[in-house]
């Protein structure tokens, strides 16, 4: 119930992403920003803002815990659209504290399952990962990265 509670508070974070996902190209940019991150429901529900200037928006992260299914649903929504993400990523986190969590979606027109992981995680310190695989989860492309701080 209380997976996200290790992201209560304030991060430094740096976030780097690829500039044109599933394209061949291996050009990255970089951000440095922070997000404010708040723990609800006694656990079983977590938002945060992560400001981000090098990208030019911001972005909420909203989690949900499924209290019958044990599983996380994960939404964002950015700044520069206001438009809630659809479908969420759903999943867990395993015995060893890595969370993935995963959803199917569309992407420039093509059929993408993507994935989020949460690992490294300390009281200062803490990775997201976001990949795309467009064979079914066989084979990954991470596309952003993020280091958290404190």
């Amino acid at each position: 119930m209380n997976d996200f509670d290790f992201l209560v508070g304030t991060w430094q974070t740096r976030q780097t992403k690829m500039v044109k996902p599933l394209s061949g190209s291996d050009e990255w940019v970089t951000s440095h920003g922070t997000m404010r991150n708040y723990g609800m429901f006694d656990g079983a529900a977590n938002v945060d803002e992560v400001d981000e200037p090098g990208f030019g928006f911001k972005g909420i992260s909203l989690r949900l815990l499924d209290p019958e299914t044990q599983e996380w649903s994960i939404y964002w929504v950015n700044s520069r659209d206001g438009k809630l993400a659809l479908p969420p990523v759903v999943g867990r986190f395993d015995e060893h504290g890595v969370g993935e969590f995963f959803s199917e979606e569309d992407y420039d027109g093509r059929p993408i399952r993507v994935r989020y992981r949460w690992s490294g995680i300390t009281g200062t310190s803490a990775r997201w990962e976001q990949a795309f695989s467009t064979d079914g989860g066989e084979t990954w492309e991470t596309n952003w990265k993020a280091e958290f701080t404190r």
